[in-house]
């Protein structure tokens, strides 16, 4: 598996044999054909805080913080990824909430414990039931991913 932030896993597949320990949040792209279900959706399944916003200014927050989850490992996991946010109006979303999960990851990643922040380091992937949609707008976007396998 590369070192990637982003992975596809073959369907009927379960995450949880490839990620013990890890914390999975489970996404049904079915049940996200929108922002709004999509931010309702991830909020429950993080168990994100009363005050999240359900925007992506406050996803942004709460993705950068993640310190009521008690699991160091986090993966969100996004089964019928083909169906996720296509009632949006707007192609400019999809794109724009991938870089912010790419970034937020990325963050993760070189988040360095002896600094003066109080937060406690986490390890974000985010795991797509494979969909040549999603593949195409990572590979437009230039974003490196992996398969599980």
């Amino acid at each position: 598996m590369k070192n990637t932030h982003f992975l596809f896993i073959n369907t009927n597949t379960d995450p949880a044999d490839f990620f013990p320990g890890w914390r999975i949040a489970r996404i049904d792209g079915k049940d996200s054909p929108s922002i709004k279900a999509f931010y309702n959706q991830l909020a429950e399944a993080l168990d994100f805080p009363d005050y999240f916003g359900h925007n992506l200014d406050s996803l942004d927050e709460m993705l950068n913080d993640l310190q009521w989850i008690k699991e160091d490992k986090i993966v969100i996991f996004i089964s019928n990824s083909a169906d996720w946010l296509v009632r949006e109006k707007t192609n400019e979303r999809l794109p724009v909430l991938i870089d912010l999960l790419e970034a937020t990851a990325e963050d993760w990643k070189w988040l360095d414990e002896d600094d003066d922040s109080d937060l406690k380091k986490k390890e974000l992937r985010i795991l797509f039931e494979d969909s040549p949609r999603i593949r195409k707008i990572l590979e437009e976007q230039e974003i490196p991913f992996g398969i599980v396998d």
